[in-house]
């Protein structure tokens, strides 16, 4: 008797675990999209973090080829996604999610982390130079030609860590530098089409020292799009994430649950 006592007790605790488990909603896939001169590894601290706290993640190789032909590209992974969906962007990538966002109904928040949110019809380079600060154009190299017509542009690799990455360890930023993909310049000076973030509501978070999108300009997107939070980190620089993965990861998290 008492055996079979203890078996119904441990048979109510089990349904007692599904009907919570069942209670949960399920956690929206963060869809990892970065920008030009970076790669998706620049993601890694914020990766760790969410995987920890339960949301499936996908970093995106974003080809940095032409705002619309990217936006398609991460339109397409947007489509496989059978969940919700938080699109994050960094840099240019800004650009991009703001337009792969268009037409998926599952796309239920954007985040800008030091990224672009253009009004359509403006480009990165146009909003880059919007507001004094910029000390980009000085760092790139010569554009690299390419066989198809048009160009790739890099950051120099000996100025990479003091223009992108300025508060990133010295032997961390030479590896990025290294490892840097150009975008094609034809890319940040196409015209953005109709932005998502104004009907699909964002976050935004950038640093104070960000030498390649000037702040003000930031702060401007962020103000037009009616940011819903948005995080200001003192000292960082343009990769914001990378050295301070922890306020981006709960910037994302917030916007996962709408807060």
């Amino acid at each position: 008797m008492d055996k079979l006592l203890a078996a119904l007790a441990m048979a109510g605790v089990l349904l007692s675990d599904l009907q919570v488990h069942a209670q949960q909603p399920e956690k929206p896939t963060i869809v990892l999209v970065h920008g030009a001169f970076a790669d998706a590894s620049s993601w890694s601290g914020v990766i760790k973090i969410l995987e920890k706290d339960g949301y499936p993640i996908v970093a995106a190789a974003n080809p940095l080829r032409g705002v619309a032909s990217d936006a398609e590209y991460i339109g397409n992974i947007v489509s496989s996604v059978k969940s919700t969906v938080v699109l994050v962007g960094h840099s240019y990538g800004g650009s991009v999610v703001s337009s792969a966002a268009n037409g998926h109904d599952n796309v239920k928040a954007l985040v800008c982390v030091s990224a672009f949110a253009p009004e359509a019809g403006e480009t990165a380079v146009g909003l880059t130079g919007k507001f004094p600060g910029s000390t980009l154009g000085p760092t790139l190299a010569p554009p690299v030609k390419l066989s198809g017509g048009g160009t790739d542009l890099y950051i120099q690799q000996d100025k990479f860590h003091d223009q992108f990455a300025a508060d990133v360890p010295q032997a961390d930023a030479k590896l990025m530098a290294t490892t840097q993909r150009p975008v094609t310049e034809a890319a940040l000076n196409e015209a953005s089409g109709d932005p998502a973030w104004k009907h699909i509501s964002s976050w935004f978070v950038y640093g104070d020292k960000d030498k390649n999108i000037p702040p003000q300009s930031l702060a401007f997107m962020a103000e037009r799009a009616h940011s819903h939070h948005t995080v200001i980190v003192k000292g960082a620089s343009h990769v914001v994430m990378v050295p301070n993965p922890e306020p981006v990861a709960r910037l994302i998290e917030s916007a996962a649950v709408g807060k």
